[in-house]
């Protein structure tokens, strides 16, 4: 596991990071105890690199990730996001980007981590009735109180990152990409390498499509998870996109590797700026996850999957309707 860039203010992060969302809702039940030893077990593997939000479990997610980093904090670097608002009862409220709220749910995130400062915060999603300006200013003070070190955006498009990177330096865009979900390459890509801004993939492994864990659509659990709701899994979407997963599928038994260090390893050949974040609340996966990082793929295996998986390929939307309205704005 080494560290990489990302953008050019002086963060430094492993390879590959982890994604605590899923220990707190959208994929099932979770378990604290054993979450937490994933993300022990994460750190010890090189690990640096933990991303969670104040909406992931309406808090009960940077609780979670606070007390397990807690005396071991110096390993980690930790990124947190604001912006999605949600009710006590989980409802989702919309989003807020205004400069008070800001900087009122960085103070509630700071009080559930238990930490002085935050290292990468995020605005979440991009709120379409405050500016940019506005929003990243006051994220900006946020870094001048020290409550924060490197400010990120997430789903935002190229000409929001050019606002926002006018006002403060953005180190990090996350957004979703992998080997079904290839939106960000051109534009988005290309703006962020202009800026020198760093690239955090969430959900590189397909919200579990690319694990090949899903044969059939009775397959997906319906209870508390997402993926019942998702257009991929659904119908000739789930038929079509299944084809793609055993092409890939091939490939990777003749790299002698699991098909989920296949995609993680393609989106580090997609340059050092590109880090994914592999989301997993198990051990056994998390270490499955880690072995991406010695899988080389040649030009040669990066033409083949590109063949099987070109952009644009996969059937359905990222999101159901309402939830693709909030994202590239």
């Amino acid at each position: 596991m080494k560290n990489v860039k990302l953008g050019k203010q002086g963060l430094s992060v492993s390879q590959l990071g982890l994604g605590c969302m899923g220990m707190s809702e959208f994929y099932g039940e979770g378990n604290d105890e054993e979450s937490t030893k994933t993300i022990h077990r994460a750190i010890e593997l090189g690990i640096t690199f933990l991303d969670t939000a104040d909406m992931y479990g309406v808090g009960h997610n940077e609780k979670l990730a606070g007390e397990a980093i807690k005396d071991r904090r110096d390993k980690v670097v930790l990124a947190t996001k604001f912006g999605n608002v949600r009710g006590d009862d989980g409802s989702f409220l919309g989003v807020n980007g205004k400069p008070e709220y800001v900087k009122k749910a960085c103070e509630a995130s700071l009080k559930r981590l238990n930490l002085d400062v935050i290292d990468l915060y995020y605005q979440h999603r991009v709120d379409p009735d405050t500016p940019i300006e506005d929003t990243v200013g006051a994220m900006a003070d946020l870094v001048k109180e020290g409550k924060v070190k490197y400010l990120g955006l997430s789903e935002a498009s190229a000409k929001t990152i050019r606002k926002a990177h006018s006002v403060h330096p953005i180190s990090a865009l996350q957004t979703e990409y992998s080997l079904w979900t290839r939106d960000p390459e051109g534009e988005i890509l290309d703006t962020c390498r202009e800026l020198g801004i760093g690239f955090v993939a969430y959900s590189p492994l397909g919200r579990g499509f690319l694990t090949g864990a899903f044969r059939k659509t009775e397959d997906i659990p319906k209870e508390k998870d997402f993926r019942a709701f998702n257009p991929r899994f659904q119908g000739d979407n789930f038929d079509a996109n299944i084809k793609i997963v055993q092409q890939l599928e091939e490939i990777a038994k003749e790299k002698n590797c699991t098909l989920a260090q296949l995609a993680l390893a393609w989106l580090f050949a997609q340059g050092e700026d590109v880090v994914p974040i592999a989301g997993t609340k198990r051990i056994k996966y998390l270490e499955d996850n880690v072995g991406a990082v010695n899988v080389e793929l040649s030009k040669v295996d990066l033409e083949r999957i590109n063949k099987v998986a070109p952009k644009g390929i996969t059937k359905g939307p990222r999101y159901p309707e309402p939830q693709m309205k909030r994202v590239s704005l």
